[in-house]
């Protein structure tokens, strides 16, 4: 499906919500895909990118930047601490802050740079012993860890269990950035980013909608 076709929806699903246009920043989730289809949306003009893997990201972004200029990155995916540095210099904004030894990193280096990207907290809304993520129950004491350590997270970010509704979810992550006064919401994909709206994201991470299905290299 086109850019303009997704960033219609993402505009019928703001006014439906009562929101104002452009209140939902949509994330291009451009892993793992072919350059021609990242530069044909680039030309295209969008500036708002995520990407899973440092290496992968590193490896492309700053040619494209040099070509395209300013682009928004943001990571989307497991942060490894020892890539950390590379991250912090690489991306806009880090949406897998979740746990404390990650954070302990991010404040080392944000004391030793000044700054740092916007940082989101990923919520295991789901509970599930595979996926990374802070359980709900002790988020408020990594925020204040984080807090403590200078960092100072912009929102929560989560992804729903694959097959369950997704509207528990993003009414839960809703509520906890609510509660801890977060105004940033991360969530919703490709195929409930709209639901994801009505519950108030602020940015959407839609990848095969935009460029098409990906296509893994083989292993």
């Amino acid at each position: 499906m086109a850019l303009a076709d997704i960033l219609a929806r993402v505009r019928a699903a703001e006014a439906a919500a009562g929101r104002s246009t452009g209140s939902v920043t949509l994330i291009a989730v451009s892993k793992v895909q072919p350059p021609e289809r990242v530069e044909a949306v680039l030309e295209q003009g969008h500036r708002v990118f995520g990407e899973n893997y440092v290496q992968e990201a590193a490896g492309k972004w700053p040619a494209w930047r040099d070509r395209f200029g300013k682009v928004d990155l943001h990571m989307i995916g497991p942060l490894q601490t020892n890539k950390a540095k590379v991250a912090v210099d690489l991306f806009d904004a880090i949406h897998t802050l979740d746990r404390p030894s990650l954070a302990q990193k991010l404040a080392n280096l944000g004391q030793a740079r000044g700054a740092l990207p916007q940082l989101f907290v990923q919520v295991n809304t789901g509970a599930e012993p595979q996926k990374a993520g802070v359980l709900p129950g002790d988020l408020p004491g990594f925020l204040r860890d984080c807090r403590s350590m200078d960092l100072a997270p912009v929102g929560l970010m989560c992804i729903p269990p694959e097959g369950e509704d997704a509207t528990p979810h993003f009414a839960m992550l809703a509520r906890l950035a609510a509660d801890h006064g977060l105004s940033g919401l991360s969530m919703g994909m490709s195929g409930d980013f709209e639901t994801a709206i009505a519950h108030g994201a602020t940015h959407v991470r839609v990848g095969s909608a935009i460029f098409g299905a990906r296509a893994y290299p083989q292993t």
